[in-house]
């Protein structure tokens, strides 16, 4: 393909498809932050069904919590992310509303107590990225004054 060539749309039933086929746990990042946490010695929950979001991984000798965010589906600010082309009445709400619920979450989890880590898809793709996003996670997780953490 060519640099001018651009890829064909997908039809409506095929981007449906492809959107449904995404599934909301025990997606490829989670698993992989997962394995990473347990190689270095971290014991977890997985999705904690009495904590606000129920978040993918729960550390409770810790009491932290780990959401992992796809950044297409929770609007995070990188490369990753973008607005569809299409049906964008749709999809404009549907994140909004997103963002809106993880913030709700991330502040009643700190309310009562929980330190919060949002770990980013992105931050999960390439070798030295996920390093750096898993010694900064080491660094902060015993820290007790800081309570919130992006990767």
């Amino acid at each position: 393909m060519s640099g001018k060539e651009k890829k064909a749309a997908h039809r409506p039933l095929t981007r449906s498809e492809n959107m449904a086929a995404i599934p909301s746990k025990n997606t490829k990042p989670e698993i992989k932050i997962r394995k990473a946490l347990h190689h270095l010695g971290y014991r977890c929950r997985l999705h904690h069904k009495d904590l606000a979001g129920k978040p993918d991984i729960v550390l409770k000798k810790y009491h932290t919590v780990i959401f992992v965010h796809g950044c297409f589906w929770h609007r995070h600010d990188c490369k990753y992310f973008h607005w569809p082309k299409s049906n964008l009445e749709y999809w404009q709400p549907k994140i909004l509303k997103n963002v809106e619920r993880d913030t709700r979450h991330t502040l009643e989890l700190l309310d009562l107590g929980w330190k919060v880590c949002i770990w980013w898809e992105c931050s999960t793709r390439n070798a030295q990225d996920f390093a750096w996003s898993l010694t900064k996670f080491q660094t902060w997780l015993p820290n007790a004054n800081d309570t919130y953490l992006e990767l």
